[in-house]
Formats: structure tokens, sequence, C-alpha cells
């Protein structure tokens, strides 16, 4: 039955109700005329003393006449009207459910129970499909499901078999942008009138189908940004009317299939394909082969490395391929900037032999080593800004080092040189982009030059290595401050000190939104990532390096409890989303608590988990905003409205709709109209109020990377 709570459904059940009340009880009066024979009925008498006829008592002994001619028409009448009251109902109530289709409401039932999903559907056996469930649609007949559209509506893990693979009638399938993963699902072959396919952005791994040629009515397919590895296969050839490909950032190796007349989009970018580009393909633009090692016939060499991509960018979407264009463009050539080579492998510290393994794992006390690079004809560094610090490649060969931290995006050392300067080197793995862009990228974050933000140095770019120096702080990163040495029970940080890092961080923020026309993006912000300067102020890392991976984990496993809820891929972030990051970590300032943190004893007797922007939210919403602040803040006199200001302002950064939140000048300018706090002008005057221990905190920072940190910690 449908849903009883429908306005349509309770109109139709209570009309008919009171129209099978009239009409009975107009019966019963028409029974009533016939037994009391002379009597008419139009006769106007009260019910009592009809009731009390001397006739009544003996009807069985009357013979009953015919009605009379006005009453036999009102009787066919109601007749009439209630026959009709009982098809609507029937129409409104019953029949929907009966002309639905069942078979394959209970295929998307059993998928639905079946498949982990964050968002909550409509989907009710006691509903109408064709008409109420979210994503659904139906033929004309409602026979059949034609449509399944579940795109964003974190989807996860692997697709159950015999489960969608049972709508033998879709035509449109789409389940992108979730984080569904496993093989490409060979249900998927039994949709024989499947005409458009979406699977893009999600985690799916593993060969495509081998045979294409199942789909005939195929026009569109987006396997786009998934993990799908092997080849092309050669049936996608048999699709004939297929008019759009997109393969785009994904793992697919060998040629490219030849004899697709009917397409007219594609996109085969960031592959590993390999051969020559077929000659009925070439009259796509060339981006759509970026990224693999393709040749064009009569081509003199093959294209290993690919030119930066042109394509033009969705609106919202910022990347620092263009600001890197832009960047060059409007700031002319760096100066000084001399192309080289570093290098960088793994040796203990006591060893001051190269090693020739660049795959060795990294440990702490690690020496920069590579054999592969350091035989190449160029061993140098290519420097923006030395700033006083002179080294070259057997400076730095001879280095000790130690691990900082490992993510996603790589892993970063500290390198202590023999004159006892130190600088940190990150190394990355999974870059998506080519040679020139990479270089011209650089360009831009190393023409970056500003207090609060953290300055590159020199970098590095081979086909096995790409590597970036930047400025060592030894005070380390306010993740580590907040939260480790917390843990260690050493002192906490003071409001002043939090206030600083605060301002300082803001600041570097701004004048990263500032850079390239307006349109540069940090894309990573959070408490890990925001070191403390000379002065004690927040000084902003890792600026841009998210636009340089193939990082194809989900955005919400990356940086959890930092995403913007509008961001979906972390290579599309953009100034707005940065403010809202931003906000995250002005919260952990207050709160003293990680972004994503479990709660033993939540519900069920299992741990909770508590996201702090909700939490945060939740109890400013039931007006005890005082126990959001950090418990050892609370020691300190006469700084309740400044931390109720910082508030206000961490609040509308974390607001859900991106149009609304403030940029980061005017997150800058409010944070340093809270106080003015001593050095002011980031003067380095006045010692940083670190806890005490702070040094030991270095050792531990642990500046980890996306996914590392999204993992919660543990609090009581």
């Amino acid at each position: 039955m449908p849903n009883s709570r429908n306005p349509i459904h309770i109109t139709w059940t209570l009309l008919f109700l009171w129209r099978f009340r009239r009409f009975s009880d107009f019966l019963h009066q028409c029974d009533r005329t016939r037994t009391l024979g002379s009597l008419k009925c139009n006769q106007q008498l009260e019910p009592r003393k009809l009731l009390n006829h001397p006739l009544a008592a003996h009807s069985f002994l009357l013979e009953k006449p015919q009605l009379p001619v006005e009453m036999s028409f009102k009787r066919d009448l109601e007749l009439v009207v209630f026959v009709f009251s009982a098809v609507f109902w029937f129409a409104a109530n019953v029949y929907p459910v009966m002309s639905e289709p069942i078979k394959d409401k209970e295929a998307l039932l059993n998928f639905l129970n079946k498949m982990d999903h964050s968002h909550s559907l409509n989907w009710k056996k006691s509903t109408s499909l064709c008409k109420e469930w979210m994503g659904v649609q139906c033929n004309n007949n409602e026979s059949q499901v034609v449509v399944l559209r579940l795109a964003e509506v974190g989807l996860h893990g692997s697709i159950p078999i015999n489960t969608l693979g049972r709508l033998l009638g879709l035509e449109t399938l789409s389940l992108g942008s979730n984080y569904i993963s496993g093989p490409f699902p060979s249900d998927f072959l039994k949709l024989r009138n499947l005409s458009s396919l979406y699977l893009q952005n999600n985690k799916f791994s593993g060969p495509l189908p081998l045979d294409f040629s199942v789909w005939k009515n195929l026009n569109i397919i987006d396997l786009s940004n998934n993990a799908f590895n092997g080849s092309i296969p050669r049936s996608i050839s048999n699709t004939t009317h297929l008019t759009t490909l997109n393969l785009a950032n994904n793992s697919l190796s060998g040629e490219i299939p030849d004899n697709l007349p009917s397409l007219q989009e594609l996109d085969l970018s960031n592959n590993n394909l390999t051969g020559y580009v077929p000659q009925s393909l070439k009259k796509f633009p060339s981006w759509a082969f970026y990224g693999n090692n393709l040749m064009l016939k009569n081509a003199v060499s093959p294209a290993h490395e690919p030119v930066p991509s042109t394509r033009p960018l969705k609106k919202g979407t910022t990347s620092l391929g263009e600001a890197a264009i832009l960047g060059i463009i409007i700031g002319g050539s760096a100066t000084g900037l001399v192309i080289a080579v570093i290098l960088m492998v793994i040796c203990c510290s006591n060893r001051g032999r190269l090693k020739n393994k660049a795959s060795s794992k990294l440990d702490k006390q690690e020496q920069f080593v590579n054999k592969r690079v350091s035989e190449t004809k160029n061993n140098n560094l290519k420097f923006f800004r030395s700033h006083g610090l002179e080294f070259d490649l057997e400076d730095l060969l001879r280095a000790s080092s130690e691990v900082l931290g490992k993510g996603m995006s790589g892993t970063t050392y500290k390198a202590t040189l023999e004159d006892g300067n130190a600088v940190a080197v990150k190394r990355l793995k999974e870059v998506c982009v080519s040679k020139k862009e990479f270089e011209q990228q650089m360009e831009v974050l190393g023409s970056i030059d500003h207090e609060n933000v953290c300055g590159l140095r020199a970098y590095y770019y081979s086909k096995d290595e790409k590597l970036m120096v930047f400025e060592f702080y030894q005070h380390g990163s306010v993740s580590a401050i907040l939260h480790v040495a917390r843990e260690k029970g050493q002192s906490p940080l003071d409001w002043e000190t939090r206030l600083r890092i605060a301002i300082g961080a803001a600041r570097g923020i701004a004048h990263i939104h500032s850079e390239a026309c307006g349109k540069l993006v940090h894309g990573n912000i959070k408490a890990s990532n925001v070191f403390l300067n000379s002065a004690g102020y927040g000084c902003i890392a890792d600026v841009g390096v998210v636009a340089l991976m193939n990082l194809m984990a989900p955005a919400a496993t990356r940086a959890a409890g930092y995403r913007a809820p509008e961001l979906k891929d972390s290579r599309k972030a953009s100034q707005a989303s940065d403010t809202y990051s931003f906000g995250v970590v002005l919260l952990e300032l207050l709160t003293g608590k990680f972004p994503l943190h479990t709660k033993c004893g939540g519900g069920g007797g299992g741990d909770q988990i508590i996201h702090l922007v909700r939490w945060v939210n939740a109890v400013v919403r039931e007006e005890w905003t005082a126990e959001v602040f950090d418990v050892e803040l609370l020691r300190y006199p006469n700084i309740e409205e400044e931390m109720l200001e910082t508030l206000q302002i961490a609040l509308s950064c974390v607001g859900r709709v991106p149009d609304d939140r403030p940029s980061m000048a005017d997150v800058a300018a409010r944070l340093e109209g809270v106080r003015q706090v001593s050095g002011g002008g980031n003067q380095p005057a006045p010692p940083p109020a670190l806890p005490r221990g702070a040094e030991e905190v270095i050792q531990i920072q642990v500046n980890v990377d996306e996914g590392e940190e999204g993992a919660p910690s543990k609090s009581n």
C-alpha cells in the first residue's frame, strides 16, 4: 500500500468511507420504506416515530411495495456515486502498487539493504517505486525501471551481485561521485538495453569488461577517475552508437582501439596507453591523449612527457596549472633560477655511502641517496631564494635526515646539513602532471614570499623522483603541539599563542589567495600543515601540493574532518573550501579537540565518532557555548569575550553554503581585531609561548598527510 501519510491517499480514503456510510444509510432507509408500505419516502417523520409505527413490528407480514419513483432515482444516483468513489479510491491506493514492476522493486531494495550508504534514500516497500522513489524513473506504462540516478549519495563498498543486474529494462545508470570499490560489476553485462553508463569519480579497480558488444544501444560511457587497469577491450569498437567515451585518470595500458565511427567526445588522458593514436581519432583535441606514452604515426619520437592540459575548467574549479600560467604571465621570469637535479634515497645515518635502491623504505636517520639519479648528467638543485642557505647536491647527500611524516602525497624529511642548517624535503609520489607543468607550478609556488607562508626553496623533477625543499620550522606543527604535547602531559598552549597561530595562518592563506590574479588555492589546509614561525605566529605549509597529485582515494578519507561538505575531489578545491578548512583549524584551537575523534561508550555500547563542526554547532544551539572551549583556556581571566568573538569567526568559516563564507582577507582582519597581541607585526622579538618540552614534540610531530590524519583520535 502507498504511504498512508500522502494527502491524496488520505483524501480519497476519507471520501470513500463517507460515501460508503451514506450509501449504506440510504439502503437501510429504502428497506424501511418498503417495510412500511404506504409510507412515502419523503414523509417528514422523525426516525423515532418511524420506528414506533404499528406496522414496523410486523413488517414480515406485509407485502413490500415498490419504491416511489423519486426514491428509486435517488437510490440509483447514490449507487453510481458510490461506485465511482470506490473506483477512484482503488486507483489511488491499490492500483499503483499492483501495476508497478515488482521484480525491479525487489532488486532495488535488495541493493539498498546490502550496500552501505551515508545519505538517506526514501525507498520504502510501502511506497510507489515509479512515483516516489528518489533517482528512479519508469517507462510510460510503469512496467520497468529505465533510469537509475544515484550520483553523490555516499555509496560505499562493492556493488552486490544479483541486484542492479536484475533491472533488465534499465537504459541509464548513473552512480558517479560515490565511494564504490571493487571490480567492474559483471551483472551489468545483463543490462542489454543500457544507453548511458556513468561510473566516474569512484574507486573501481581491475580490468574493464571484455565484451562491450552486449550493449548495442550504448551512447555514453564515463568511467573516469577510477583505478581501472588492463587494456581497453577491442570489443568497444562494436558499440557503433557510442558518442561519448571518457576513460581519463585510470591506469589503463596497451593500445587504443580503432573504428569508433560515431564518437563525438573522447578523453583518454592520464593513463598508461602506448602505441599510435589511430587515424580516426586524430580529430579530437590533443589534451584527450595527454599523460600517456602515445605516438602519432610518422612522428619522429614518442611523446613520453605530455604537455600541459589546456582543457577549460568548470566554474568553481581551480587548478594549480592555470594558476602557474597566470603567475608566469604576470610575474615575468623568476630571478636567478638555475635548472638542476636533486636526489634522495635511503641509508642509515651512520653510513656515508650511497645506496642504489630508490624504492627502499625510509626510516629515521636516513640519508638522501639515489644512485640511479646521481648517475644522471645534471645533479644540481633549482633554487628560488636561498635566504642564506648555501648547499648543493653533495651537501644534501651528506646530510643526516629523519622522517617527519608519511602520507598519501609522499614522505617529508628533516635534513640537517653539515653547517647545522636544516631544511624540510618532501618526496612526492603519484604526481599526475608533466615535467613542464610541474616546473610551471613550482615557479608560482617559489614566487610566494610571505612571513606566514612556508617558502619553497628548491625543487627537483625526474621520471622517478619529484622533490620539494622547504624551510624547516623547529617549533613543529600546530597539530603536534596542540594534541601530541597534551597526550604526553606537557603544558598546553595559552590563549595568546593560539590567537597568534590563528592570525598568522589567516594572513598566510589570504596571501595565497591573492596570488595568480586571486585564483590560487591551497587545497589541503589542516593543523598539521600549520607551523609556528620564530615569532610564534602560524605559518602555512604544503601549498598547492594536492594539485600535483593523482590521489584517487575519495575526498572523505583524505584530511577527514577538514573537508568542506561541497568538496568531492580535493583537486577541485576552491578558496571557499580553504576557508572552511581554516574554520575547522580555528575550532581545534578553541576546543583542543581533533576534527574527528571517537568517544568511548557511544550508542550501542561502542565508540561514537564525533565530528567537531557538528558538535560545536549542536552545543551552541543548545546555548551551552561555554562547554565548547578547551578547559585549559578557562584558567585564563578576561578572555571570554575574545574566545566568543573568535568562535563566531570560526562558525562563519564553516557555514555549509560556500558563497556565505567570508574571504580569508576578511577573516584575517576580524581576527586581528579580536586583540592586539604582542608582536603584532610578526617581529621576532617576543619568543613564542610554546608548551614545556616542545623540542621533544618535534621528534614526533608527524606531519601526516591526507588519509593518515583521517583516523579519528580516541577520547573518553
